[in-house]
Parts: structure tokens; sequence; C-alpha cells
């Protein structure tokens, strides 16, 4: 029963601006339970990332150079399918949501959210995906 509670939720960051890799990475280490295991500038450096740390929860950005997070989210699935994605997208064009909700995405997250319910979201995904 405790062991739920100790376990630590693997978490990898993916957006193009560093400012935003930065803040969340302040964030998201101050928190108990929780590993930043990387921070990916693209979609292809979070396939990459994927890989070699196999995260829990991913907060992925939409709209990024190289690949974006929507090309990004299937190839992520393919290789961990248990990963809980969190498109993360300051975008305000309804087509994106359509699009976000028919790529393989776990929840979406507006950048405009407050910092700390987008954790509480980074958590309630992670215990989604150890409580399977």
């Amino acid at each position: 029963m405790l062991s739920c509670q100790n376990s630590v939720l693997r978490v990898l960051v993916v957006d193009d601006h560093e400012l935003t890799r930065f803040s969340l990475k302040l964030a998201l280490q101050s928190q108990k339970n929780i590993e930043l295991v990387g921070l990916a500038s693209n979609g292809l450096e979070a396939i990459e990332m994927v890989e070699r740390y196999r995260p829990d929860v991913i907060i992925l950005d939409l709209q990024m150079p190289v690949m974006d997070g929507l090309s990004a989210s299937t190839k992520i699935k393919n290789i961990e399918p248990n990963a809980q994605i969190i498109a993360y997208s300051s975008v305000e064009d309804p087509q994106v949501e359509v699009m976000s909700q028919t790529a393989r995405i776990d929840a979406f997250c507006k950048k405009d959210t407050a910092t700390q319910d987008l954790i509480a979201l980074v958590k309630q995904l992670g215990n989604r995906e150890t409580s399977d």
C-alpha cells in the first residue's frame, strides 16, 4: 500500500522555449516524488529521450521546430504506450484542440494554466498510469 506513495514519477518536458523549459524544471524539481528525467526542445529530441529514459508523463508543446508535438505524440506512444502525454499549448485555434483530440495524447493543458494546476495534472496522470 505504501509503495504507491513512495514511487517516483518520471517526467519529461518538451518545449522549444528555453524559459518555459527552465520554469517547468524549477517547478517540477521542487516536488516530492517527481524526477525530471529530461528537457527537450523539439519532438525529435523528445523521441530520443523517451527511448532512453522511459518517462511516465510527458509535458509536450504542440508547436515546435524540427518535429511538432502532435507528430511526436504518435511516435512516442509507439515506443512507450503507457506514457501519459499532456499536450501543452498557448494556441487559441480550435482546430488545434480538435487535432489534439485525435492525436495520441492523454490531456490538454493551456500554457496560461497555473503551475500548481499543471503539476496536479502531472500527478493525476502519473497515478493513473501506475494504478493500471
